[in-house]
This record gives structure tokens, sequence and C-alpha cells, in this order.
């Protein structure tokens, strides 16, 4: 099995459609792909229609998830939440919170833009976005059409975007602690994402993690993109030491970036152990589309 537990459509930041991402996952020979848009469920709909729509012997199980934003000691990281209730109220005001904010930040971020000399507006940024919620990606992609930055990712420079940078301005984010409670309290996985990207700015300690790890974290995305070998090497061991789970992801988010789908993944018996922590959601696939 090929598992990728880490991919955004345009519902947050990614450029694909839900169905377009079905459509990816397939062409790329994945048999699973978790859909884990920033702070919302709204692409959810959309993929199981792309899979109720698959045709007769194309198998490809979604997991529906989201990406949170948190912050703790200052330091912003994202945790995954895999198979989660949507309608659990308490999880789904945070998310609400969190994307309503989204909002004030980038209206700002883009206003810190134009101080800083880069011809961009809130209109440009709404259209790249579309009806997604609004990122940072998008506005990197502002920039780029400005001619400001060649690529995405060179906006994301203290520079430009990058956590603390000159045009980067603090949103709402949950306490990690709190979030992990209320991913379980919704029946649903979290997983650290991307520990140890250090390219995007401070990452969380050991201890951070271990305090997770007591309050119900269940996984670190170890192969991912920004981390390198030795990086890897020492996430792994960590959650060997931690009891937690290893799992692995591209982080795909369409053409916005250059990271393939599938380009890591997960192991099977991760998953698996995975799948047996959730309760509050089921994955999405032939049988619970009614195919």
């Amino acid at each position: 099995m090929r598992i990728d537990l880490h991919a955004h459509s345009n519902a947050s930041d990614g450029t694909d459609t839900p169905a377009e991402l079905v459509a990816a996952a397939v062409a790329a020979g994945l048999d699973v792909v978790a859909l884990t848009d920033h702070d919302t469920v709204a692409g959810h709909a959309g993929a199981a229609e792309a899979v109720r729509a698959l045709p007769d012997g194309t198998r490809l199980t979604v997991v529906p998830g989201a990406e949170l934003s948190c912050v703790v000691d200052g330091i912003s990281m994202h945790l995954l939440a895999y198979l989660f209730d949507p309608a659990e109220p308490a999880f789904a005001a945070e998310r609400e919170l969190v994307r309503t904010d989204r909002f004030r930040r980038g209206r700002a971020i883009v206003e810190r833009c134009r101080e800083l000399g880069a011809d961009i507006s809130w209109e440009q940024v709404r259209r790249i976005a579309g009806d997604g919620s609004v990122g940072r990606p998008h506005i990197a992609s502002a920039l780029v059409e400005a001619g400001v930055v060649a690529t995405v990712s060179d906006a994301f420079t203290p520079q430009w975007l990058a956590n603390g940078g000159r045009a980067d301005v603090r949103k709402h984010e949950t306490d990690p602690v709190e979030a992990v409670r209320l991913v379980r309290a919704a029946g649903g996985v979290p997983v650290f994402a991307h520990p140890g990207a250090v390219k995007r700015g401070r990452t969380v300690s050991d201890r951070v993690i271990a305090d997770l790890a007591a309050a119900g974290l269940a996984g670190l995305e170890v192969d991912h993109t920004d981390h390198d070998e030795q990086t890897r090497l020492r996430l792994r061991g960590l959650a060997a030491d931690l009891g937690l789970l290893a799992t692995g992801s591209s982080d795909y988010h369409g053409h916005r970036k250059t990271v393939r789908l599938g380009e890591h993944t997960t192991d099977p018996e991760v998953y698996q152990a995975l799948l047996a922590q959730a309760t509050g959601a089921p994955v999405i696939d032939a049988v619970t589309v009614g195919r």
C-alpha cells in the first residue's frame, strides 16, 4: 500500500479542488490519501463525491482530517488531526475562531508587504485564494505575480513571510496541549506535522513533544520534505522513545509547491495503528460513499 497522510486542496491553500486531489492521488498510484486542509473540513464533501464518482475497479481511501495552527512558547507549530467528528461543538468552535482570524491576519500581512514596497493588494490575494481560507501561500503567490520574489518558497524568508519575518503578523493559534485534547475529545487522532522543519523557523523542544505525548499525541510526521536524513533519524528515535507513531507524507499543495503527491509515505502498519485509535469519523472509501 502507498499511503500519503498530508495533502491540501483549494479549501485552504492548495491549488487542486478536492475532486482534482482525488484524481491526482489515483494517478500517483496511492491507495490512501489524507485531506488535511488548514483549520477547515470544507473539502471533505467534495472528496466524498469524487470517490463516489471513481470508475468501477478504481480504489482509493480518503482519510478526512485537518491541519491545526498552534503555538507554544512563542513558536508556531501545526497539528494534523485525523478522523475526528467535525460536528463536535468545542473543536468546531476552535477551528472557526482560527479561520476567522486568518482574514484579519491576511489583511495585516498584505498591508505590511505594501509598506515594504510590494505592489500587491488584498483583492488580489482573495482572487488567488478563491473560496479557500486565506493563508500565507496565497500572499506568497501574490508576491510572485508582482515580481517581488521568483517562487512561493522564496517568499518564506525573514525578508517577507517567514515566522517572525518583516511582514509576518501573529494570528490566533491554539495551545497544542489543548488542541490534542480537543482532537481526542472529538474522537480524532493527533499527529505533530513536520516537527523538525527548521527552514520554516524555530521548532519546539523534545520536552514539548514529550508533554504532548503525555497529553495524548499519537504520532510524529517523520518523513517529510522539510526534514533531512539526520532529522528523520532523530525524530524516529524520539517517536520510539515516547511510544508514538512515525508517519510520512508529502504535504502536497498542488502546483503552489514543487513537492509531489506521494513523495513520502506512511508504513501500512502505522496507518492501521492510527485507524485503530479513531472513533470520530470513518474513512471515505467505496463502502462509506455507497459505491
